[in-house]
């Protein structure tokens, strides 16, 4: 099962850390030319699937959905939840 998830789960977390990192920033490069943005619900469903970390980073680096509140409290409590997975996935 360890196997399984090092072969499986990191490259995962790595993956969508990094989709959710871009649609965060294609996100604010629609938004800077004023044109339709990307579905918030979008961005959670990235968030949910392992991308908080990428979500988070993108929020910093392009003050990105810093003025809603879900996604400035939500996001780094999906990080902790999603980081406690993987530890204890691999204490066990």
């Amino acid at each position: 099962m360890q196997s399984f998830f090092i072969n499986t789960a990191y490259p995962l977390v790595y993956v969508m850390s990094l989709l959710a990192f871009v649609v965060v920033a294609y996100d604010k490069h629609l938004a800077a030319f004023g044109l339709r943005r990307v579905p918030e619900f979008v961005v959670y469903i990235l968030t949910l699937a392992m991308g908080a970390f990428g979500t988070l980073c993108g929020m910093i680096i392009f003050g990105n959905y810093t003025d809603k509140k879900l996604f400035v409290f939500g996001v780094p409590v999906v990080l902790v939840l999603q980081l406690a997975f993987v530890v204890y996935k691999i204490m066990s």
